[in-house]
């Protein structure tokens, strides 16, 4: 056998158990640590202790359950305050798998003692709350804190030192109690069942059901609509609530406060979200129902708002101008879904970040077009290397110090519940609402096929959500489709183009010519002509693990190019000729589409059914012929025995494609 003893000089010595302190102690400390004041004598049975969390005599709310054995183990809590831990004695090493097990199973047994032991204190709290409601007078008018309000008692109780009694009921029977003061101080009966609890003012099986947190709310919306209004003591406590009152009345608002926390509205949207009520809120920040009615508003028009006439007249109709919002004049609407499609790598990113970034940096305008700044909303679902590079090259370019943009670490599927909170409840949580969300790439934010009409719509719909959530306009970013003839429009459903307010393709450029950014849809808006860029290099000051120093690009706005005014049979004649020159093999001369004379005339007899005699006169260049309108207006230019295609914009599309497809 080796001897190791050289290996320690000092003599070998076996590692020394770590030191723990009794059991008792560590859980008088985890006790301590959780904010309560822990008992004297903690006593290892697995039974049931309660004690005083606040050293109050009366105050019996603080509870642990503690077992003895080779690992001690417990729980503890306080039902008051819903403190609910687990404990396990620190042995100064690691558990063995029966020990593990062991403790498994005592954590089992605790948790179930600690939950009959629950329910045996709500049960008896219940059964103190109806008696102490069974034995309370009824409450009146002239109570100092109903007169302040400026409510009736409807229904509630008082105690005989003047305290008004609210019922706290779950299903059919008082679970607990709310206390309320002449000044408004508020204290719930000790141990009584909260979850779920509400109060009803009103018959909440007629008309409409309003959920709101206080009792002094639900009064004062039923004085001031007549509807009945169910009160859920608190805002955690408003989405059981509301899964209760969906079983009493289909047609509910949501009534939420309006806090500077925002916990009101948050849970006021769950609780909407969840029945399908409608969501609303008072617009003062700080006001619930009770001080907006107090503060001299119209409640009743804010929770049910005069319903404008079905049908109008024209003349009153066209009377009211309305005039379109824009976040860059002519360009981004406003509260409207978007689209910009191009190839991959065709820059379409660079201009979506180039117009956003404008928009978030309050710059006075975009290439001539006005802006309305405001916050954006970047959800990134890719190249966020590239993406980092380009906003810094732009901020450096364009002298910004600060953008109001917000840019999203990864994709997720807006179409899917799940997915859609996550971006929502990130974007509810922004110190302001966005004026734009970007969504690049569309696929990368799409559950399920965006060739299927049925998935579209979801996400249509995700979008409009969003729309009108945050009161924004939707920019999705897509591809074109995969043939040659799908280079100016998006890839996928039909659906999707039919569903936006404005749509635009990017057209890549090349040495020779620009990117363009041309319009193919305006619903409401006149179609802006053209527009040309150029992406410029820019240098950072970064360098990467090589010492290189690190280069972006951002875009400018090209030399403006005289544009050709296309009708309708000028845009005929070139999809013949590119139809044409894909059925004949796609040729190339000195870096153009070429197609001989001969071959554009086997197509028109082949392809388009003309008589040889037609199809003859059609390739020379006789005056109002095909041939001669293609050159007349500088598309093609003839060349040796044929044609070739000078328009840089087709031409680069054209190539671009054939490369592809080789």
């Amino acid at each position: 056998m080796a001897d190791i003893t050289k290996l320690f000089p000092d003599g070998f010595q076996p590692p020394r158990p770590k030191h723990t302190d009794a059991p008792e102690v560590q859980l008088r400390d985890a006790i301590a640590s959780a904010g309560m004041i822990a008992p004297e004598q903690i006593l290892m049975d697995g039974k049931i202790h309660r004690f005083s969390p606040t050293g109050k005599k009366k105050d019996d709310a603080g509870w642990y359950v503690a077992y003895s054995g080779s690992v001690p183990a417990g729980r503890f809590g306080n039902w008051r305050d819903d403190i609910n831990q687990v404990w396990r004695a620190d042995l100064g090493r690691e558990l063995s798998v029966a020990e593990e097990m062991a403790h498994k199973r005592r954590m089992q047994e605790s948790r179930k003692a600690a939950e009959q032991a629950r329910e045996l204190r709500q049960d008896s709290a219940a059964d103190t709350a109806q008696m102490i409601w069974d034995g309370a007078t009824e409450a009146d008018s002239e109570h100092a804190y109903l007169k302040a309000k400026e409510i009736e008692p409807h229904g509630v109780r008082v105690t005989g030192d003047g305290r008004l009694i609210v019922p706290m009921y779950i299903g059919n029977d008082i679970a607990s109690l709310q206390f309320i003061d002449a000044t408004g101080g508020k204290k719930f009966l000790g141990s009584g069942a909260v979850s779920g609890a509400y109060y009803i003012v009103g018959d909440p099986h007629h008309g409409a059901l309003v959920i709101c947190e206080g009792y002094a709310d639900a009064c004062s919306i039923h004085q001031v609509t007549g509807q009945s209004a169910l009160c859920s003591f608190s805002a955690g406590n408003m989405p059981a609530a509301a899964e209760y009152a969906k079983t009493l009345n289909a047609n509910l608002v949501v009534f939420a406060d309006n806090d500077e926390s925002g916990t009101g509205e948050k849970f006021g949207k769950l609780s909407a979200k969840a029945t399908g009520g409608r969501f609303l809120m008072p617009p003062i920040e700080g006001m619930d129902a009770s001080d907006y009615h107090l503060a001299g508003h119209d409640l009743a028009a804010l929770i049910f708002p005069p319903k404008d006439d079905y049908l109008i007249a024209a003349d009153d109709f066209c009377s009211q101008p309305k005039p379109i919002r824009w976040l860059i004049k002519k360009v981004i609407q406003r509260e409207a879904l978007i689209m910009i499609h191009g190839p991959s790598g065709g820059g379409k990113s660079f201009l979506i970040i180039d117009q956003m970034c404008h928009v978030a940096a309050g710059k006075e305008e975009w290439c001539g077009h006005k802006i309305h700044p405001g916050p954006v909303v970047y959800l990134a679902g890719e190249g966020h290397h590239g993406m980092r590079a380009r906003i810094a090259a732009w901020k450096r370019h364009n002298k910004a110090d600060k953008l109001d943009m917000w840019i999203s670490k990864s994709g997720s599927d807006l179409n899917t519940p799940e997915g859609y909170r996550r971006v929502a409840d990130a974007i509810q949580a922004l110190p302001n609402k966005p004026a734009s969300i970007v969504v690049d790439t569309l696929h990368r934010f799409l559950h399920g096929d965006e060739n299927s009409a049925q998935d579209a719509k979801t996400m249509i719909d995700a979008c409009g959500n969003l729309m009108r959530e945050f009161e924004c306009s939707v920019i999705l970013i897509h591809h074109t489709g995969v043939s040659d003839e799908a280079q100016h429009r998006a890839r996928g459903s039909s659906a999707w183009k039919g569903a936006l307010d404005l749509e635009f393709s990017v057209v890549p450029g090349s040495e020779s010519s620009p990117i363009e950014f041309v319009q193919r849809k305006a619903k409401d808006s006149e179609m802006i002509a053209p527009m040309m860029f150029e992406l410029e290099q820019h240098q950072l000051p970064w360098i990467d693990e090589d010492g290189d120093s690190v280069t972006s690009a951002v875009l400018i706005q090209a030399e403006k190019s005289e544009k050709i005014v296309v009708d309708k049979k000028a845009h005929e004649d070139r999809r013949i000729l590119e139809k044409a020159w894909w059925w004949s093999g796609a040729e190339v001369e000195n870096g153009a589409p070429y197609i001989s004379r001969a071959a554009l005339k086997r197509y028109l007899i082949h392809e388009m059914g003309l008589k040889e005699s037609t199809a003859e006169t059609y390739v020379k260049t006789s005056k109002n012929r095909l041939s001669h309108r293609l050159v007349e207006s500088k598309y093609a230019e003839e060349i040796l025995q044929g044609f070739s295609i000078i328009d840089q914009v087709d031409a680069g599309t054209l190539l671009m494609s054939k490369l592809k497809k080789d």
